[in-house]
């Protein structure tokens, strides 16, 4: 079968340019959805931490409905059951939005956490001094919550760059995708799942190194004792 047991490593490199070929469709999915759910995650987070409840309540049913639900049903809703009702959107374009309002929900909670971890007399402090409330939340307030927030949104990030897979289901030609069609033409479905396997965790590995410089950045902004 194989030179290395189950891995059959000169089919794995005769496949692996027709398999990197879907590596900028998975990047331009997971970098795109995460910014539509940074886009729509600091305002739920605000909104869920408002004292007015028309505001909070309606954030708090988004995000518990986004985070109550597979994203992979999610996916099917948009692609395949918006038609139905004559709102069509490509499969590109359908996994973004789908991916992007998935997130945004999970990011929100973050970013609320984050806030919430922010001395109140930051707050008191930055109005003292004349402040408004958006100069304060904008020079005061999101730089010593985004260091907080660093972490797990960039686990966030990591699980949406592997949850990009599923964007095969609606014929997205990402890395996964091009991994099932090199799977049906060589019959070694293994090798090229372990293959996918080995492409998907230096790209992580990458990120958490962006991880690590972007929490070093933002360690100016918080007190150090």
């Amino acid at each position: 079968m194989g030179l290395v047991g189950f891995f059959d490593v000169r089919l794995a490199i005769e496949n692996l340019p027709l398999i990197l070929e879907g590596l900028p469709m998975t990047i331009y999915v997971s970098f795109i959805s995460m910014a539509i759910g940074m886009v729509i995650g600091l305002p739920l987070a605000l909104a869920r931490h408002h004292q007015n409840r028309w505001l909070r309540w309606p954030a708090r049913l988004y995000i518990s409905f986004m985070r109550g639900t597979p994203i992979l049903v999610f996916l099917f809703i948009i692609y395949f059951g918006l038609p139905a009702v004559r709102i069509e959107f490509t499969a590109f374009q359908a996994a973004i939005l789908g991916f992007g309002l998935n997130s945004a929900a999970y990011i929100a909670e973050v970013n609320r956490s984050a806030l919430s971890s922010v001395d109140d007399g930051q707050w008191e402090a930055a109005f003292t001094l004349g402040l408004n409330y958006r100069k304060a939340l904008v020079g005061i307030i999101l730089p010593q919550a985004a260091r907080i927030a660093i972490p797990p949104l960039t686990n966030i990030f990591l699980d949406l760059v592997k949850a990009s897979s599923l964007a095969a289901v609606i014929t997205v030609p990402e890395l996964f995708q091009k991994t099932q069609i090199a799977g049906g033409r060589t019959f070694d479905t293994l090798t090229m799942y372990i293959l996918v396997a080995l492409i998907y965790w230096p790209l992580c590995i990458c990120i958490a190194f962006v991880q690590e410089q972007l929490e070093q950045y933002f360690n100016r902004f918080v007190n150090q004792k």
